[in-house]
Protein backbone atom coordinates (compact mmCIF):
# COMPACT_ATOMS: atom_id res chain seq x y z
CA UNK A 1 0.00 0.00 0.00
CA UNK A 2 1.35 3.65 -1.04
CA UNK A 3 2.54 5.75 1.94
CA UNK A 4 1.83 9.67 1.66
CA UNK A 5 3.83 11.73 4.54
CA UNK A 6 2.04 14.79 4.85
CA UNK A 7 4.77 17.72 6.57
CA UNK A 8 4.86 20.92 7.97
CA UNK A 9 1.40 21.27 9.08
CA UNK A 10 -0.97 22.85 12.07
CA UNK A 11 -3.09 19.98 13.41
CA UNK A 12 -6.24 20.70 14.25
CA UNK A 13 -7.37 16.83 14.82
CA UNK A 14 -11.51 17.44 15.11
CA UNK A 15 -11.08 15.89 18.76
CA UNK A 16 -11.71 19.88 20.00
CA UNK A 17 -7.82 20.08 21.10
CA UNK A 18 -5.85 22.74 20.72
CA UNK A 19 -4.02 22.79 17.20
CA UNK A 20 -0.43 21.80 17.22
CA UNK A 21 2.40 21.25 14.84
CA UNK A 22 3.14 17.81 13.49
CA UNK A 23 3.00 15.76 10.31
CA UNK A 24 0.94 13.21 9.67
CA UNK A 25 1.21 9.07 7.72
CA UNK A 26 -1.24 7.77 5.64
CA UNK A 27 -1.04 4.57 4.08
CA UNK A 28 -3.49 2.80 1.77
CA UNK A 29 -6.61 4.86 2.82
CA UNK A 30 -6.17 4.94 5.83
CA UNK A 31 -4.05 7.38 8.99
CA UNK A 32 -0.94 5.31 9.61
CA UNK A 33 0.13 7.56 12.16
CA UNK A 34 0.16 11.36 13.57
CA UNK A 35 3.04 12.90 15.04
CA UNK A 36 3.04 16.00 16.93
CA UNK A 37 6.11 18.07 16.03
CA UNK A 38 6.97 15.51 12.94
CA UNK A 39 8.33 12.08 12.06
CA UNK A 40 12.31 10.89 12.19
CA UNK A 41 14.20 11.92 9.65
CA UNK A 42 14.12 9.64 6.49
CA UNK A 43 10.69 8.14 7.26
CA UNK A 44 9.88 5.81 4.47
CA UNK A 45 7.28 7.36 2.04
CA UNK A 46 6.38 6.79 -1.49
CA UNK A 47 5.29 10.64 -1.48
CA UNK A 48 5.81 13.77 0.58
CA UNK A 49 3.71 16.30 0.51
CA UNK A 50 5.30 19.64 2.29
CA UNK A 51 2.01 21.45 3.81
CA UNK A 52 4.27 24.71 3.98
CA UNK A 53 2.65 25.96 7.21
CA UNK A 54 -1.09 25.69 6.15
CA UNK A 55 -3.89 23.82 8.44
CA UNK A 56 -4.40 19.96 8.09
CA UNK A 57 -7.78 19.25 9.52
CA UNK A 58 -10.77 16.34 8.83
CA UNK A 59 -12.69 16.88 5.55
CA UNK A 60 -15.94 18.14 6.40
CA UNK A 61 -18.83 16.08 7.34
CA UNK A 62 -22.50 17.30 6.19
CA UNK A 63 -25.28 15.81 7.73
CA UNK A 64 -28.29 17.10 6.19
CA UNK A 65 -26.85 17.00 2.18
CA UNK A 66 -28.87 17.68 -0.25
CA UNK A 67 -26.92 17.24 -4.02
CA UNK A 68 -29.81 16.05 -5.97
CA UNK A 69 -31.69 19.48 -5.19
CA UNK A 70 -30.65 21.48 -8.44
CA UNK A 71 -31.22 24.49 -6.83
CA UNK A 72 -34.35 24.67 -7.14
CA UNK A 73 -36.99 27.52 -7.14
CA UNK A 74 -39.55 28.49 -4.46
CA UNK A 75 -42.55 27.03 -5.74
CA UNK A 76 -40.43 23.59 -5.93
CA UNK A 77 -42.14 22.35 -9.33
CA UNK A 78 -38.69 22.95 -11.30
CA UNK A 79 -37.29 19.67 -9.42
CA UNK A 80 -40.18 17.63 -10.90
CA UNK A 81 -40.66 19.20 -14.53
CA UNK A 82 -36.67 18.08 -14.90
CA UNK A 83 -36.19 15.40 -16.68
CA UNK A 84 -34.59 12.78 -15.25
CA UNK A 85 -31.37 12.80 -17.80
CA UNK A 86 -30.86 16.57 -17.38
CA UNK A 87 -31.15 16.02 -13.20
CA UNK A 88 -28.42 13.43 -13.18
CA UNK A 89 -25.84 15.93 -14.87
CA UNK A 90 -27.08 18.77 -12.24
CA UNK A 91 -26.34 16.50 -9.31
CA UNK A 92 -23.03 15.31 -10.66
CA UNK A 93 -22.31 19.20 -10.88
CA UNK A 94 -23.77 19.01 -6.97
CA UNK A 95 -21.31 16.50 -5.75
CA UNK A 96 -18.39 17.76 -7.24
CA UNK A 97 -19.10 21.36 -6.11
CA UNK A 98 -19.29 19.76 -2.41
CA UNK A 99 -16.06 17.52 -2.51
CA UNK A 100 -14.25 20.85 -4.02
CA UNK A 101 -15.46 22.84 -0.60
CA UNK A 102 -13.66 20.14 1.64
CA UNK A 103 -17.11 18.00 2.26
CA UNK A 104 -15.49 14.54 2.21
CA UNK A 105 -18.42 12.58 3.36
CA UNK A 106 -22.63 13.63 3.59
CA UNK A 107 -25.20 11.95 5.61
CA UNK A 108 -28.13 13.17 2.90
CA UNK A 109 -31.19 14.30 3.51
CA UNK A 110 -33.17 13.36 1.04
CA UNK A 111 -33.52 12.42 -2.46
CA UNK A 112 -34.98 14.44 -5.32
CA UNK A 113 -36.37 11.82 -7.63
CA UNK A 114 -36.97 7.93 -5.82
CA UNK A 115 -33.15 6.04 -6.87
CA UNK A 116 -31.07 9.24 -7.45
CA UNK A 117 -29.19 9.32 -4.51
CA UNK A 118 -28.65 5.80 -4.37
CA UNK A 119 -27.35 5.77 -8.19
CA UNK A 120 -25.13 8.63 -7.31
CA UNK A 121 -23.69 7.20 -3.99
CA UNK A 122 -22.73 3.91 -6.18
CA UNK A 123 -20.86 5.70 -8.99
CA UNK A 124 -19.06 8.05 -6.63
CA UNK A 125 -18.11 4.65 -4.64
CA UNK A 126 -17.12 3.31 -8.00
CA UNK A 127 -14.90 5.91 -8.72
CA UNK A 128 -16.61 6.85 -11.74
CA UNK A 129 -17.77 10.71 -10.79
CA UNK A 130 -16.17 13.03 -7.67
CA UNK A 131 -18.14 13.50 -4.62
CA UNK A 132 -18.13 12.79 -0.70
CA UNK A 133 -18.77 9.25 0.49
CA UNK A 134 -22.58 9.77 0.99
CA UNK A 135 -25.41 7.90 2.90
CA UNK A 136 -28.20 7.53 0.63
CA UNK A 137 -31.32 8.35 1.18
CA UNK A 138 -34.85 8.28 -0.01
CA UNK A 139 -37.15 10.95 -1.40
CA UNK A 140 -38.97 12.85 1.35
CA UNK A 141 -42.12 10.58 2.67
CA UNK A 142 -44.85 13.01 3.06
CA UNK A 143 -48.92 13.04 3.66
CA UNK A 144 -51.82 14.42 1.60
CA UNK A 145 -51.15 18.29 1.59
CA UNK A 146 -48.17 17.92 3.61
CA UNK A 147 -44.51 19.49 2.95
CA UNK A 148 -43.73 18.10 -0.68
CA UNK A 149 -47.48 17.20 -1.91
CA UNK A 150 -47.73 19.62 -4.80
CA UNK A 151 -50.35 17.92 -6.10
CA UNK A 152 -53.65 19.62 -6.74
CA UNK A 153 -57.51 17.50 -7.13
CA UNK A 154 -57.63 18.27 -10.81
CA UNK A 155 -53.94 18.08 -11.43
CA UNK A 156 -50.70 16.07 -11.01
CA UNK A 157 -47.05 17.60 -10.14
CA UNK A 158 -44.45 15.56 -10.21
CA UNK A 159 -42.05 17.11 -7.02
CA UNK A 160 -38.95 16.34 -4.43
CA UNK A 161 -41.18 14.35 -2.30
CA UNK A 162 -43.58 10.55 -2.72
CA UNK A 163 -47.02 10.84 -1.27
CA UNK A 164 -47.82 7.87 0.96
CA UNK A 165 -50.92 7.66 3.73
CA UNK A 166 -51.43 5.39 6.66
CA UNK A 167 -48.82 2.61 7.47
CA UNK A 168 -49.49 0.35 4.65
CA UNK A 169 -48.72 3.18 2.00
CA UNK A 170 -45.47 3.97 4.30
CA UNK A 171 -44.60 0.06 5.28
CA UNK A 172 -44.57 -0.81 1.33
CA UNK A 173 -42.74 2.50 0.51
CA UNK A 174 -39.94 1.83 3.39
CA UNK A 175 -39.58 -1.71 2.14
CA UNK A 176 -39.40 -1.06 -1.41
CA UNK A 177 -36.03 1.51 -0.89
CA UNK A 178 -34.45 -0.42 1.62
CA UNK A 179 -34.73 -3.41 -1.57
CA UNK A 180 -33.27 -0.92 -4.01
CA UNK A 181 -30.51 0.37 -1.53
CA UNK A 182 -31.63 3.69 0.58
CA UNK A 183 -29.33 3.73 3.52
CA UNK A 184 -31.27 6.09 5.09
CA UNK A 185 -35.61 6.85 5.18
CA UNK A 186 -36.70 10.31 5.29
CA UNK A 187 -40.24 11.35 7.07
CA UNK A 188 -42.14 14.64 7.04
CA UNK A 189 -43.34 14.91 10.28
CA UNK A 190 -43.84 18.28 10.98
CA UNK A 191 -44.65 21.06 7.83
CA UNK A 192 -42.87 23.76 6.93
CA UNK A 193 -43.76 27.67 6.46
CA UNK A 194 -43.04 27.09 2.81
CA UNK A 195 -47.03 25.65 3.22
CA UNK A 196 -48.07 28.28 4.53
CA UNK A 197 -51.53 27.25 4.96
CA UNK A 198 -52.29 23.34 4.78
CA UNK A 199 -49.18 21.94 7.12
CA UNK A 200 -47.28 25.10 8.17
CA UNK A 201 -44.11 24.39 10.69
CA UNK A 202 -46.04 24.53 13.85
CA UNK A 203 -48.12 21.49 12.72
CA UNK A 204 -47.68 17.95 13.33
CA UNK A 205 -48.72 16.38 10.24
CA UNK A 206 -47.46 12.88 10.47
CA UNK A 207 -49.51 10.61 12.83
CA UNK A 208 -47.74 8.47 14.99
CA UNK A 209 -49.46 5.18 13.54
CA UNK A 210 -47.51 6.30 10.34
CA UNK A 211 -43.95 6.96 12.10
CA UNK A 212 -43.98 3.40 13.59
CA UNK A 213 -44.74 1.56 9.69
CA UNK A 214 -41.47 3.42 8.52
CA UNK A 215 -39.39 3.04 11.52
CA UNK A 216 -40.15 -0.32 12.26
CA UNK A 217 -39.10 -1.81 9.07
CA UNK A 218 -35.87 0.21 9.05
CA UNK A 219 -34.92 -1.34 11.91
CA UNK A 220 -35.46 -4.64 11.25
CA UNK A 221 -33.16 -3.99 8.36
CA UNK A 222 -30.86 -1.85 10.08
CA UNK A 223 -31.23 1.50 8.28
CA UNK A 224 -31.88 4.71 9.48
CA UNK A 225 -35.02 7.05 9.73
CA UNK A 226 -34.61 10.62 8.96
CA UNK A 227 -36.90 13.51 10.46
CA UNK A 228 -38.09 16.93 9.29
CA UNK A 229 -39.74 17.54 12.63
CA UNK A 230 -39.92 21.20 13.65
CA UNK A 231 -42.21 21.03 16.04
CA UNK A 232 -41.86 19.74 19.76
CA UNK A 233 -44.76 16.91 19.14
CA UNK A 234 -42.54 15.56 16.06
CA UNK A 235 -38.99 15.76 18.15
CA UNK A 236 -40.81 13.95 21.29
CA UNK A 237 -42.42 11.41 18.26
CA UNK A 238 -38.87 10.96 16.90
CA UNK A 239 -37.24 10.18 20.13
CA UNK A 240 -39.98 7.64 21.42
CA UNK A 241 -39.32 6.22 17.83
CA UNK A 242 -35.99 6.16 17.73
CA UNK A 243 -35.25 8.71 14.84
CA UNK A 244 -31.92 9.34 15.66
CA UNK A 245 -31.12 12.27 13.07
CA UNK A 246 -33.51 15.42 13.69
CA UNK A 247 -33.68 17.96 11.04
CA UNK A 248 -34.92 21.25 12.61
CA UNK A 249 -36.39 21.08 15.86
CA UNK A 250 -36.97 24.82 16.30
CA UNK A 251 -40.07 24.87 18.35
CA UNK A 252 -38.99 22.47 21.40
CA UNK A 253 -40.84 22.52 24.74
CA UNK A 254 -39.11 21.84 27.85
CA UNK A 255 -40.25 18.26 27.72
CA UNK A 256 -38.29 17.84 24.12
CA UNK A 257 -35.48 19.36 25.69
CA UNK A 258 -35.28 16.88 28.97
CA UNK A 259 -35.84 14.14 26.27
CA UNK A 260 -32.52 14.78 23.82
CA UNK A 261 -30.68 15.49 26.80
CA UNK A 262 -31.87 12.36 28.69
CA UNK A 263 -30.66 10.25 25.61
CA UNK A 264 -27.95 12.84 23.90
CA UNK A 265 -25.91 9.75 23.35
CA UNK A 266 -28.01 8.74 20.86
CA UNK A 267 -29.57 11.19 18.84
CA UNK A 268 -28.11 14.06 16.94
CA UNK A 269 -29.84 17.52 15.86
CA UNK A 270 -29.54 19.25 12.82
CA UNK A 271 -30.96 22.82 12.72
CA UNK A 272 -29.93 23.56 9.29
CA UNK A 273 -30.60 27.59 9.94
CA UNK A 274 -28.76 28.37 6.73
CA UNK A 275 -32.15 28.54 4.94
CA UNK A 276 -34.36 29.84 6.91
CA UNK A 277 -31.91 32.89 7.62
CA UNK A 278 -31.68 33.02 3.69
CA UNK A 279 -35.61 33.02 3.13
CA UNK A 280 -35.93 35.59 5.46
CA UNK A 281 -33.02 38.02 4.87
CA UNK A 282 -32.15 36.84 0.82
CA UNK A 283 -34.79 35.91 -0.80
CA UNK A 284 -36.49 39.47 -1.95
CA UNK A 285 -35.12 38.63 -5.65
CA UNK A 286 -37.03 35.12 -5.90
CA UNK A 287 -40.54 36.61 -5.12
CA UNK A 288 -40.36 36.41 -0.92
CA UNK A 289 -39.62 39.73 0.36
CA UNK A 290 -38.52 40.06 4.51
CA UNK A 291 -42.21 41.60 5.46
CA UNK A 292 -43.66 38.28 3.90
CA UNK A 293 -41.05 36.04 5.10
CA UNK A 294 -42.00 37.28 8.61
CA UNK A 295 -45.36 37.27 7.90
CA UNK A 296 -45.15 33.72 6.90
CA UNK A 297 -43.33 32.49 9.99
CA UNK A 298 -39.87 32.62 9.21
CA UNK A 299 -38.55 35.32 11.94
CA UNK A 300 -40.13 33.07 14.52
CA UNK A 301 -38.69 29.82 13.19
CA UNK A 302 -34.97 31.43 13.26
CA UNK A 303 -35.70 32.64 16.69
CA UNK A 304 -36.43 29.56 17.49
CA UNK A 305 -33.80 27.86 16.17
CA UNK A 306 -31.34 29.90 18.04
CA UNK A 307 -32.58 29.52 20.93
CA UNK A 308 -33.14 25.90 20.98
CA UNK A 309 -29.66 25.19 19.54
CA UNK A 310 -27.70 27.11 22.32
CA UNK A 311 -30.16 25.35 24.52
CA UNK A 312 -29.53 21.74 23.34
CA UNK A 313 -25.50 22.56 23.35
CA UNK A 314 -25.64 23.51 26.88
CA UNK A 315 -26.90 20.51 27.49
CA UNK A 316 -24.19 18.32 25.82
CA UNK A 317 -26.76 17.21 22.67
CA UNK A 318 -24.50 17.05 19.64
CA UNK A 319 -25.95 19.42 17.32
CA UNK A 320 -25.06 19.88 13.84
CA UNK A 321 -24.35 22.90 11.05
CA UNK A 322 -24.41 22.80 7.64
CA UNK A 323 -28.14 21.42 5.60
CA UNK A 324 -30.95 22.33 3.40
CA UNK A 325 -28.58 24.08 0.85
CA UNK A 326 -29.73 23.04 -2.73
CA UNK A 327 -31.98 25.72 -3.67
CA UNK A 328 -32.01 29.06 -5.71
CA UNK A 329 -31.33 31.56 -2.95
CA UNK A 330 -28.87 29.09 -0.71
CA UNK A 331 -26.96 26.83 -3.53
CA UNK A 332 -25.18 23.84 -2.70
CA UNK A 333 -21.48 24.66 -2.31
CA UNK A 334 -22.11 27.27 -0.04
CA UNK A 335 -22.79 25.16 2.90
CA UNK A 336 -19.61 26.31 4.83
CA UNK A 337 -21.40 29.54 5.09
CA UNK A 338 -23.28 27.84 8.02
CA UNK A 339 -19.87 28.01 10.40
CA UNK A 340 -20.11 32.01 10.26
CA UNK A 341 -23.62 32.36 10.68
CA UNK A 342 -23.75 29.83 13.74
CA UNK A 343 -20.72 32.02 15.04
CA UNK A 344 -22.32 35.21 14.27
CA UNK A 345 -26.13 34.05 14.98
CA UNK A 346 -25.23 32.05 17.86
CA UNK A 347 -21.91 32.55 19.35
CA UNK A 348 -20.16 29.53 18.47
CA UNK A 349 -16.31 29.31 18.95
CA UNK A 350 -14.21 28.35 16.26
CA UNK A 351 -13.03 25.31 17.65
CA UNK A 352 -16.54 24.43 18.91
CA UNK A 353 -17.81 24.41 15.25
CA UNK A 354 -14.84 22.85 13.40
CA UNK A 355 -15.31 20.12 15.97
CA UNK A 356 -19.10 19.60 15.03
CA UNK A 357 -18.30 19.65 11.29
CA UNK A 358 -15.37 16.77 11.61
CA UNK A 359 -15.74 14.89 14.81
CA UNK A 360 -19.62 14.68 15.65
CA UNK A 361 -20.56 14.93 11.83
CA UNK A 362 -18.78 11.56 12.26
CA UNK A 363 -20.33 9.82 14.69
CA UNK A 364 -23.37 10.84 13.03
CA UNK A 365 -22.01 9.20 9.48
CA UNK A 366 -21.14 6.40 11.31
CA UNK A 367 -17.90 5.25 10.11
CA UNK A 368 -14.52 5.99 10.93
CA UNK A 369 -14.31 9.68 9.97
CA UNK A 370 -14.11 12.93 11.37
CA UNK A 371 -10.50 12.38 13.02
CA UNK A 372 -7.35 13.51 12.25
CA UNK A 373 -6.24 10.16 14.27
CA UNK A 374 -4.87 6.46 13.65
CA UNK A 375 -6.71 4.43 11.98
CA UNK A 376 -9.36 6.62 10.77
CA UNK A 377 -9.80 7.16 6.93
CA UNK A 378 -7.36 9.40 5.56
CA UNK A 379 -10.25 12.38 4.59
CA UNK A 380 -8.33 15.11 4.73
CA UNK A 381 -7.86 18.98 3.78
CA UNK A 382 -4.98 21.26 3.98
CA UNK A 383 -6.47 25.11 4.44
CA UNK A 384 -4.24 28.04 3.66
CA UNK A 385 -4.49 30.27 6.80
CA UNK A 386 -5.87 29.48 10.23
CA UNK A 387 -9.99 28.69 9.96
CA UNK A 388 -9.46 28.67 13.66
CA UNK A 389 -8.97 32.40 13.42
CA UNK A 390 -11.62 32.72 10.66
CA UNK A 391 -14.00 30.02 10.16
CA UNK A 392 -14.94 32.50 6.70
CA UNK A 393 -11.73 30.87 4.97
CA UNK A 394 -13.47 27.80 4.64
CA UNK A 395 -16.10 29.45 2.18
CA UNK A 396 -13.14 29.95 -0.37
CA UNK A 397 -12.60 26.67 -2.00
CA UNK A 398 -9.38 28.82 -3.52
CA UNK A 399 -8.23 28.78 0.51
CA UNK A 400 -8.44 24.85 0.21
CA UNK A 401 -4.79 23.83 -0.73
CA UNK A 402 -4.77 19.95 -0.57
CA UNK A 403 -8.56 17.49 -0.60
CA UNK A 404 -7.85 13.64 0.44
CA UNK A 405 -10.90 11.32 0.33
CA UNK A 406 -10.00 7.66 1.27
CA UNK A 407 -6.29 8.07 0.98
CA UNK A 408 -6.42 9.65 -2.91
CA UNK A 409 -5.28 12.80 -3.97
CA UNK A 410 -8.08 14.44 -5.48
CA UNK A 411 -7.12 18.03 -5.30
CA UNK A 412 -3.40 18.53 -4.97
CA UNK A 413 -1.30 20.68 -2.85
CA UNK A 414 -0.33 24.33 -4.50
CA UNK A 415 2.79 23.36 -4.54
CA UNK A 416 2.86 20.62 -7.00
CA UNK A 417 -0.02 22.27 -8.60
CA UNK A 418 2.72 25.49 -9.76
CA UNK A 419 5.33 22.57 -10.95
CA UNK A 420 2.87 20.52 -13.36
CA UNK A 421 1.92 24.07 -14.45
CA UNK A 422 6.11 25.05 -15.10
CA UNK A 423 6.29 21.40 -16.27
CA UNK A 424 3.92 22.18 -19.28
Amino acid sequence: MARILITDVTIFDGSGREPFAGEVLVQGNRIAKVAAGGFPSGTAADRVIDGCGATLMPGLVNCHGHPTYPNMGADFYSTGELPVEEHVYRTMHNVKAMLDAGFTASVNGSSAKTRLDIATRNEIDAGGIPGPRMRAATPEITVTGGLGDLRQYHMHHEGFAVVCDGPEEIRKFSRLMIREGADSLKLMISGDFFVHDTATGDMTVMQEDEIVACTSIAHIHKRRVIAHARTAEAVKRCVKHGIDLIYHANFCDEEALDLLEANKDRFFVNPAIGLTYTTLYEMADYGMPQEKAEEWGFKRELDGAIAVTKELHRRGVRVLPFGDYGFEWNPVGRDARDLELWQELMGFSAIELLTMATRYGGECFGDAVGLVAEGYLADLIVVEGDPLADVRILQDTDRIAMIMKDGAVYKEPRERQRQQAAAE
